[in-house]
């Protein structure tokens, strides 16, 4: 646990990638295989199951700090994270523990099935053996909250450093449905063949937002435009006869588009295409709105009724492996080349659509394109060019979104929240509303909520204003004095009937804080009802 907590203390307090990478290489050189195998595990949101309630551990923290339950709970708002105060509340002592990080996770598993006065022995205990980070760290296993702040990407440099092992190779090793408890370290990283797992997805290539138009990236003839689908990424892998689904967050949604299965019957094995999940009735001529999927996510089992009335398809953009080989370094045009002729001569009913690109020679025609992108249920263009390979995250240069500019409108803010982390003493989570009723008569309705796209000074500007505006508590969330007008930007807007509104909004964000605007010229329930009625 010490080791562990050391390379902890290193990432959390620095902000440098180097430090990190080397913090990270230098653990994966010296930690045994178990530890490090289970670092992996944890810093890619592998998390152990939360052994104790958080009730329990804010009643036996109290107890043991000699405080009064009231008191720890007025901290926990103030700090925001419930392992940081009990280690802040706990009376200080020295680490006297040398189990590993590995051997903690065993025992708090066996834990985890024992009663609550089993469990409150082996917390205090805990507590009582453990000092300073490691106390910290146990707090975040036990509450199944471990979280690090360090990316993927840089894990996966550092074990490349670590292993002498190409750096995309560690990527694709760290994809797929692993767990320490079913391979090893040799296995996951050192074993020959690391494609072992049929199910086992390639990391995903995102594109960077094109921010002022394409004309900086020179000779239109050098790339390709197709639309950018409102759905969910998604990888569809067929291999050994049968066929996996992966999101782009790598999780596992296979049962969740059983018609995707159909794919066997028309793709041979050793595929893997990229491409977008979305709802596609048969015979339509293009894919439903982003609403129509909605029913389908967070579903691990879909009814018939739902199958039928939104039956989803993969519409492929890109293949990442054809006849099993990998096929990420082929240029992107002859990538495109292949999946056009597996695609083909694929049945209407086949769950597959080939997603079309877009002609164009020159770049303004390619932008009256895409202003008529919302038509087509799509969020934009994606440009790419024509010789690129297929990269791992996040790579600047050769793939591009070029998104429509968002829908906006203007809003009150009336409800305020504090926010958690880095933001606990921050107020940083709004519920926002407009004008509804006759001029002489209107109130305000709320109909979203929103906690990004200010910036750290004006969050803190309207802290201090909801700090002396505040007209009602309801625990941590406070009613404030209808007074700043927000423009609230998002992707799309639907029906609702959960909604006081009648309407929901799709990745609301703040984009501007209107200082010049007074409150009664937000916008109306009606604005919102004539945008549902264009855009939903």
């Amino acid at each position: 646990m010490k080791q562990f907590a050391s390379l902890f203390s290193t990432i959390d307090q620095s902000t440098k990638t180097t430090v990190k990478v080397n913090a990270l290489t230098a653990y994966f050189n010296a930690a045994d295989d178990i530890d490090k195998l289970w670092t992996i595990a944890l810093f890619s949101g592998r998390r152990p199951k939360r052994a104790v309630t958080t009730t329990r551990l804010r009643e036996w923290g109290a107890e043991v700090a000699g405080i009064p339950l009231w008191l720890f709970e007025e901290c926990y708002p103030i700090v925001g994270d419930l392992a940081e105060t009990i280690a802040l509340v706990l009376p200080p002592n020295e680490t006297r523990d040398n189990r590993s990080i590995s051997q903690w996770i065993n025992d708090l598993r066996e834990v985890y099935k024992a009663d609550d006065e089993a469990k409150k022995a082996f917390v205090l205990d805990a507590w009582a053996r453990l000092g300073g980070t490691e106390r910290f760290i146990f707090n975040k296993l036990i509450t199944g909250g471990m979280r690090v702040g360090v990316s993927q990407k840089l894990m996966t440099r550092a074990l490349a450093r670590a292993t002498d092992r190409d750096e995309a190779e560690m990527a694709h090793r760290l994809m797929g449905n692993w767990h320490p408890d079913d391979t090893t370290w040799h296995a996951l990283i050192e074993a020959a063949d690391a494609s072992a797992d049929a199910s086992r997805p390639y990391p995903f290539y995102l594109a960077y937002a094109l921010e002022d138009g394409p004309e900086p990236l020179g000779n239109p003839v050098d790339w390709r435009a197709e639309w950018k689908w409102d759905g969910i990424r998604g990888q569809l892998i067929l291999r050994d006869g049968e066929y996996f689904v992966w999101s782009r967050g790598e999780e596992l949604m296979t049962d969740r588009f059983p018609e995707l299965a159909r794919a066997i019957d028309h793709i041979p094995p050793g595929t893997v295409l990229d491409g977008e999940l979305l709802v596609w009735e048969h015979g339509a001529d293009g894919p439903a709105s982003f609403n129509a999927l909605q029913a389908r996510i967070g579903r691990k089992t879909v009814p018939k009724k739902l199958l039928q009335t939104a039956p989803v398809v993969l519409h492929a953009y890109d293949l990442l492996e054809w006849q099993g080989k990998d096929m990420r370094d082929t240029p992107f045009a002859q990538r495109r080349a292949v999946l056009e002729t597996i695609c083909g001569n694929l049945p209407p009913d086949a769950p597959l659509r080939l997603s079309p690109q877009i002609g164009f020679d020159r770049w303004d025609i390619l932008a009256r394109t895409r202003a008529t992108a919302r038509e087509q249920n799509a969020e934009g263009l994606m440009l790419k060019r024509a010789d690129s390979p297929y990269l791992s995250g996040r790579k600047k240069g050769d793939w591009w979104k070029w998104k429509l500019d968002p829908l906006t409108i203007d809003a009150v803010m009336i409800y305020a929240q504090a926010g958690s982390g880095r933001r606990a003493n921050l107020f940083t989570d709004f519920t926002f509303a407009v004008w509804n009723g006759p001029p002489e008569n209107r109130n305000l309705v709320p109909f979203t909520k929103a906690y990004s796209g200010l910036t750290d000074a004006e969050f803190r500007e309207i802290t201090a204003w909801v700090r002396k505006n505040t007209l009602q508590r309801f625990g941590p969330v406070r009613q404030v004095t209808p007074h700043h007008v927000f423009e609230i930007a998002f992707e799309g807007i639907q029906a609702s009937p959960r909604h006081k509104s009648g309407v929901a909004l799709r990745f609301p964000r703040m984009k501007r804080w209107r200082q010049d605007k007074p409150l009664q010229e937000a916008n109306t329930l009606d604005d919102l009802n004539e945008m549902l009625r264009i855009y939903g």
